[in-house]
């Protein structure tokens, strides 16, 4: 044995003596195998051996997993329509072989299920597709991701989704019927357009609709908005969808291009079978652009937005947007706003604040795609409106809530389609993506990076000039009105990112609701075990959640030992 290599085991060996070689972190193991041995002369300062670097770190690790663990099954409750209705109708086959119906080939829904229940890739590669080199799945096999920080992604619940035929999945269609008839129609003018009146009217009369209320009626103040603290003031639209972003050393003005009025989608209904069987457009319909960018400023817009968004952009712009407004921004509770000698960055800036926000964007995918995959399968809006069609053209019958019918938006879209359809008019010539519905994946990571934005951000700070749209998209003009804050404007940001996945026909509201209340939670738990990584004085995170309440993440310390 060599002389290094004789000093490498004796290393090892009193390691083994002082901490047990099971429990020795890869930090100690690398620097032995580099020969730092305990006599060597080491240059570093501070108030920590690296030993005492490395079990320290081990015992965060450690004593996060261990809050994190749960120790009993949580439940994920479904609404039971899958076992209810045999022919799997209202349960998500996208791109699987469908009959003239639209309703999926049992045995294909069975591979699919299949290979769900066994996770092996094999069984997803035999899932058939409904024609030759169809459209992809849109990776099932990410609901069984593991991440390493916060709470397991099969460890968050929600509710189970509006049944088939609840006065819910009524009213949530409706409502997605209404936001496709009026997506030229300019947000400011809701007040005074009668397609937007008469969606309120229409939707005030369900019995169960859930969307936000003024004096117990839906209105043109509250149409297509969300509930959280704030999301009523002020324009439709957050400001961080209009103001320019300061982005390194450029400027971006968040000017679009948009498709051009009355450009809709899958009304045809042999293209839209086609469509459910994986097949690409036929190009009956294609997206017919305008020729100059607009800022975003009806729900054709947003659509659009969202349809070719990355995962965290609207959050990354309002980080750097909220930045720019100077040091005021930062939460109360940010150990380095009154210090005297020491300033923010690399930590408690807004280097951090993107970091944390980043680090939100694929683990929220995955904890939605469990929930869409392995306990929901809802199926989309643009199938949803197949069953409508074929009900009300009398081809299948179909236990639909009769509260439905009673809506003018039918005979309208009817009208929309040249008197040949019922279908759902789309935002894209493709529909929906090829995942299920529930919940929204952009309304996860909205919840989510909203959630760390107000974490780290002051809610309370009041926007300076506030902006909105003009009438024709081209300029931002001065908004006057209530103040708007910061909190009030990110809660407003989640929800116009999730609703306009609505207003381009492919979510229902309950998606966006609960999958915004699922990415705050997975948040919480990122930053639960976040917060004791953290060296500075620190309180706390203290923010308010989507229906109000405050919360408040703190460190958490734990009994100390060398040995657990």
């Amino acid at each position: 044995m060599s002389q290094h290599s004789s000093r490498i085991s004796a290393i090892t060996k009193a390691n083994v003596s002082s901490f047990r070689l099971n429990r020795i972190s890869a930090a100690l193991i690398a620097g032995a195998l580099l020969g730092l041995g305990a006599t060597h002369a080491y240059a570093e300062i501070g108030p920590y051996t690296q030993q005492q670097r490395a079990i320290d770190a081990y015992k965060i690790r450690k004593n996060a997993a261990k809050a994190s663990q749960v120790k009993t099954p949580v439940a994920h409750p479904d609404n039971g329509d899958e076992a209810l209705y045999p022919s799997r109708f209202n349960s998500y086959s996208k791109g699987l072989p469908h009959d003239a119906l639209g309703v999926v080939v049992p045995t294909a829904y069975d591979a699919l299920i299949k290979a769900l229940q066994t996770g092996l890739n094999a069984d997803f590669e035999a899932i058939p597709t409904g024609v030759p080199n169809g459209s992809k799945q849109r990776d099932p096999q990410a609901s069984y991701a593991y991440f390493l920080a916060g709470q397991d992604t099969w460890a968050f619940t929600m509710p189970a989704a509006p049944a088939f035929s609840s006065v819910q999945q009524a009213s949530e269609s409706i409502e997605v019927l209404w936001q496709a008839l009026v997506r030229d129609v300019n947000f400011a003018d809701y007040a005074s357009n009668p397609l937007t009146q008469q969606a309120a009217a229409d939707l005030s009369h369900f019995s169960d609709f859930r969307g936000p209320k003024a004096g117990g009626q839906v209105t043109t103040g509250t149409l297509f908005r969300g509930i959280a603290p704030g999301e009523l003031n002020g324009p439709y639209l957050s400001q961080f969808l209009w103001r320019s972003v300061p982005y390194g050393a450029l400027n971006i003005t968040q000017r679009y291009t948009v498709p051009v009025a009355n450009n809709d989608h899958l009304t045809n209904y042999n293209e839209w079978l086609a469509i459910q069987n994986g097949a690409s457009p036929s190009g009956i319909t294609s997206t017919v652009n305008d020729t100059s960018p607009r800022y975003l400023r009806n729900n054709r817009d947003l659509a659009q937005y969202v349809l070719r968004d990355f995962n965290a952009q609207a959050y990354i712009n309002a980080a750097l947007i909220i930045n720019s407004f100077g040091s005021g921004v930062y939460a109360d509770s940010n150990p380095l706003n009154n210090s005297v000698t020491q300033g923010r960055e690399p930590m408690w800036g807004i280097n951090h604040t993107l970091d944390m926000v980043s680090h939100m964007a694929v683990m929220s995918q995955s904890v939605a795609w469990y929930q869409k995959y392995l306990v929901h399968r809802r199926a989309r809006p643009e199938v949803f409106f197949g069953r409508v069609h074929n009900h009300l053209t009398g081809a299948a019958n179909y236990p639909i809530n009769p509260e439905l019918f009673t809506s003018p938006a039918l005979n309208l879209a009817y009208a929309k389609s040249f008197n040949t359809s019922y279908l759902l008019p789309m935002a894209t010539s493709s529909g929906s993506p090829l995942h299920p519905s529930y919940p929204a994946g952009h309304a996860t990571m909205a919840g989510a990076a909203v959630t760390i934005l107000k974490a780290f951000f002051n809610g309370a700070y009041v926007i300076p000039n506030p902006v909105q749209a003009s009438a024709d998209g081209l300029s931002l003009v001065p908004y006057s009105g209530p103040a708007l804050t910061i909190e009030g404007e990110l809660n407003k940001l989640a929800t116009n990112i999730s609703i306009g996945r609505d207003a381009a026909g492919v979510h229902f509201r309950s998606d966006g609701d609960n999958g915004l209340a699922l990415g705050e939670a997975m948040a919480i738990s990122v930053l639960s075990d976040f917060v004791n990584t953290y060296h500075e004085d620190f309180p706390g995170f203290t923010f308010n959640k989507f229906d109000g309440t405050s919360v408040t993440i703190s460190k958490r310390y734990y009994p100390y030992s060398y040995d657990d």
